[in-house]
This record gives C-alpha cells, sequence and structure tokens, in this order.
C-alpha cells in the first residue's frame, strides 16, 4: 500500500489507492459487469478485500440494472454476491428512508443473500450483507457471558460469521452498528460490545478500532465538555495502542484502509496526541471518508481542521 502525497485535494472515492477497483467502478457506472467479475473471482481467498470490493462495486450498481442483468446472464457466486450487496443496499436505503417499498426489499434482499450463500458456502461476505439488515429489527437472542449489560441481538448470525472468518472486519462493523442507539441499542451496550469485540482480536488488528467507533458514536454536542472526552485515560491509552500495534500494519494493506485511518486519526487529535495524528493523517495521503468527521459539521472541513492542527496542508492553502 502506498497512499501517496497529498497533492492539494481530497479524494473521497470509497476505492481510495484500489486502482483496479476504481477503473471497474468506472466500468459498473457504464453498465458493463465483466470486470467486475474478474475482480471480484480474485478475492475468493481473501475475505476482507472481497469484502470491501463488493460493497464498493454495489455502491456504483446500486441505481441500475447492472447486478440484476449479471446475474441472469452469467449466474455464478461474483454475480449472486453483487446482487446481494446490491439488494440490501436498496433495502437500507428504502427503509432510512421510511419509503413503503422497504419491507418487499427487505425480502429481495434475504432472498439474495441466501442464494449468495448457496453459490459459495464458504464465503462470510453474503452473511455480512445479511448482517447488515439486523439492524431493521428487533432481535433477542441472548449474549454470551462476560458481557456487563448482556445486550440481546443477532449474535447467532454473528457467531456464523466468526466460523468462517474470526476477524471478518466488516462483520464485526455491522455487529456493533446493530446496538447502536439511534438502531434500537443503547450507548452502553454500544460500548460493552465494542470492548468485548475489540479485547478477543489480536493487538495489531484493526478491531481494536470499534471501541473508538462507538465513541464517536455515542458522541452528543449537547453535553457538558464533549469534545474533551477523548482526552480520557482510557480513549487516549486505546488510541495510542492502535496507533503503536496497527498503523505499522497498514503499509503491507492492498489498499489504503481510509476509513479505520481516520477514526484513529480523529481520535488523536481530539485526545491531543498531535504527533501521532500527523503521522496516520500522512498515511491517509490524499484519500478522504466522511466518517467520522461528518458526525462533528462538514467532513471536510473538520478534516481540513484537523490537518492544520498537525501543520499539514489542506485544500485551498497557498
Amino acid at each position: 500500500m502506498a497512499a501517496g502525497l497529498f497533492a492539494g485535494q481530497y479524494m473521497w472515492h470509497p476505492a481510495a489507492d484500489d486502482r483496479e477497483l476504481a477503473s471497474v467502478c468506472v466500468e459498473v457506472r457504464a453498465g458493463r459487469y465483466l470486470g467486475a467479475h474478474g475482480l471480484l473471482a480474485e478475492t475468493r481467498d481473501d475475505p476482507g478485500l472481497r469484502a470491501h470490493r463488493s460493497l464498493v462495486l454495489a455502491s456504483e450498481a446500486a441505481d441500475s440494472d447492472l447486478a440484476e442483468r449479471w446475474l441472469a446472464e452469467e449466474p455464478g457466486p461474483e454475480a449472486a454476491l453483487l446482487w446481494a450487496r446490491v439488494a440490501t443496499l436498496r433495502a437500507l436505503r428504502a427503509a432510512d428512508a421510511r419509503d413503503e417499498r422497504a419491507r418487499p426489499l427487505e425480502h429481495i434482499a434475504l432472498k439474495a443473500c441466501a442464494r449468495a450463500t448457496v453459490m459459495a458456502p464458504h464465503d462470510p461476505t453474503p452473511w455480512v450483507a445479511r448482517m447488515s439488515l439486523t439492524r431493521l429489527h428487533e432481535i433477542r437472542e441472548p449474549a454470551p457471558h462476560g458481557l456487563l449489560t448482556a445486550p440481546p441481538g443477532p449474535w447467532e448470525l454473528f457467531s456464523h460469521i466468526l466460523r468462517l472468518d474470526p476477524f471478518h472486519r466488516e462483520g464485526h462493523h455491522r455487529f456493533l452498528a446493530y446496538f447502536f442507539a439511534r438502531h434500537r441499542g443503547s450507548v452502553n451496550a454500544a460500548w460493552d460490545v465494542a470492548a468485548f469485540l475489540s479485547q478477543r482480536a489480536p493487538v495489531t488488528s484493526p478491531l481494536r478500532l470499534l471501541p473508538l467507533v462507538a465513541l464517536v458514536e455515542s458522541y452528543n454536542p449537547a453535553q457538558s465538555l464533549a469534545d474533551r472526552v477523548w482526552e480520557q485515560p482510557q480513549w487516549r491509552s486505546t488510541a495510542l495502542a492502535v496507533y503503536q500495534n496497527w498503523l505499522p500494519q497498514v503499509a503491507g494493506y492492498r489498499f489504503t484502509p481510509v476509513l479505520d485511518l481516520a477514526y484513529l486519526a480523529h481520535a488523536l487529535v481530539m485526545a491531543q496526541c498531535v504527533f501521532e495524528a500527523r503521522a496516520v493523517l500522512m498515511a491517509m495521503g490524499p484519500y478522504a471518508s466522511r466518517m467520522p468527521w461528518s458526525v462533528f459539521g462538514d467532513p471536510e472541513e473538520q478534516l481540513s481542521r484537523a490537518r492544520r492542527t498537525c501543520g499539514l496542508p489542506v485544500p485551498g492553502a497557498p
């Protein structure tokens, strides 16, 4: 992975520096799926990359009939996976918009996920896509021992994902999202689950960032000294541990993990760890994500503010 130097403007596309993915995104927007087949087929032994690429491609295909055409014309595990991704994205968008089509779109998405799991039984990605739909309903499966709040949730589905890939990044994030306060959960439940999940992950894993994700999710600007929370020892030590143990691994990634780097950079800036934050922002290069910055205001303004704090250039600066 080589993020590249900042050249005066941010690049917001989720493909980041995965140039093959960026190229295929152009093909998908033009209505062609051959490149998507090859791109996804080469990820069959890399669940993390497969999850990332399929989600980005689905975001490009969700407003067209490409996924349906591909599945009808050349059915296979890659076509089924993209259809599952597209169908779940459409269902979630409809639910968030309170669209009357949300329920039938959810049924379509569940069938698409089931078809994809049959096509590729050992691929966790369709199960992760299904996990994204769980936030639409209350699920009362009991939590395992070891959680203070013992929040019920989709634990059985999560356990199945773990059997396929014990440290699947997106699977963990989708599962944690179920417990967010805006998805029927609570701040305490989200913190409890995030701590539980991160502690079972290797110290070099980006899953160690999960408590920081939950912290951003719980942010309430109306609370007294809300912006000072990251300076508390528990949160500062969490961010510094991820910086020390995970950041060195990023150089070996096939693409820049922009979202994870953004959460880490944000936490370090808020914790007044400017030296460390600067290194993380430099590792991001010109690539940007709207989260976590959008929680605190306009994402470009918030990212630029963080970069200025660290003495780094921003768009429009002389």
